[in-house]
Parts: C-alpha cells; structure tokens; sequence
C-alpha cells in the first residue's frame, strides 16, 4: 500500500512538472554518456600501459633523441593494437555532441573571445590533418588549454590530456605522442 501511494505522489509530481522528468532523463543521458567515455578511456590507458611495460625504461638521465625513440616504440605498439582506430572510437558521437555543449557558454561567455583567441593565436599556421591513432605532427607546437576549458571537461588519467588543434579538442597521448582521438568542431 505505502508503495503504490509513493508511486502515486511521483506520477502525480511528474504530472504537474512534466520537464522535470526530461530534466533527469538529460542528467542520466549525460551521466551515462561519460560514464561511457571515461570507460573508453581507461580501456585506452589499459592498452597505453601493457604497451609501455614491454619496452625498456627510460633511464633517469636521457636526451631528447631517447626520448623520442621510446615514444616513437610506443606509438607503433600502440597503433598496431589499435590498428582500425578511427575517429569517435574513444569521443563517440554522444560525447562529441556534449563536449560541445559543455564549451558552448565557455566560448559565449564574457571571456569567450579572448579564450579562443588565445587557443587560435598559438596555432600553427599551415595545413595539419588530424589523423586518429597517428603522431601528432612534430612541426605543430603543442597548445595548451585555458583553465576555463579544462574546469568544464571530465578529468583524465596522467597518460592522457586535452590539447587543441585549431577548433579541433584533442586527445593526446604524451608518452607515445599520438591522437587517439578527437573531436572535430569543438567550438
């Protein structure tokens, strides 16, 4: 009896505020959609890490040419267990669309402009072609992303940070120096 008279007062409650119930069917959606995406992730950091655990540590003193022969290792180890990566495996269409949503009253807002201005000021000037699960382009400086951005999306494990790359949010891999993927249109 108490739970048909509780099941009453909510459908009753929904009745009378009928955007309530979209309202937690969009948290869900949302709640669900990077609880998707920080799995996709951490399957990501998985695979990062067992291929990192088969080469050789770097010793504590190295130079830049060790450095970019051990990230140059784990790229390739990286990308043949990732061999038919392509773009949204990791940012599927859902997170593409909220990640815009969650930088849309970034860019609007009262620092908007000036934010991405700074992003598309540091910007390489020619041509660069994101490609998923391939290097980051050594000619292309590495941007970094306003604090007003990163407050806005879901935290990620150390092997893995944001970066843009024009409009395009970026996720990039610093061991490796690779884009296991992004999302095109960010802003």
């Amino acid at each position: 009896m108490l739970r048909t008279l509780a099941l009453t007062a909510a459908l009753a409650a929904l009745a009378a505020h009928p955007g309530a119930a979209q309202k937690t069917a969009g948290t869900n959606t949302k709640a669900a959609t990077l609880k998707d995406f920080l799995a996709r992730v951490d399957t990501y950091v998985a695979l990062h890490k067992k291929a990192e655990s088969t080469l050789p540590t770097l010793p504590k003193q190295t130079d830049p040419k060790q450095i970019d022969t051990h990230e140059r290792a784990l790229s390739k180890l990286i990308q043949a267990q990732r061999a038919g990566a392509k773009q949204g495996d990791l940012f599927t269409p859902a997170m593409q669309a909220l990640v815009r949503t969650l930088l849309a009253p970034v860019f609007r807002g009262r620092d908007g402009a000036q934010i991405r201005a700074e992003i598309l000021d540091n910007e390489y000037k020619g041509a660069v072609k994101l490609v998923v699960n391939g290097r980051y382009p050594d000619d292309v400086p590495i941007s970094t992303v306003p604090p007003q951005v990163l407050s806005e999306l879901p935290k990620l494990p150390e092997d893995l940070e944001y970066r843009f790359v024009r409009d395009n949010l970026i996720l990039f891999d610093p061991h490796a120096h690779i884009i296991p993927d992004f999302v095109p249109h960010a802003f």
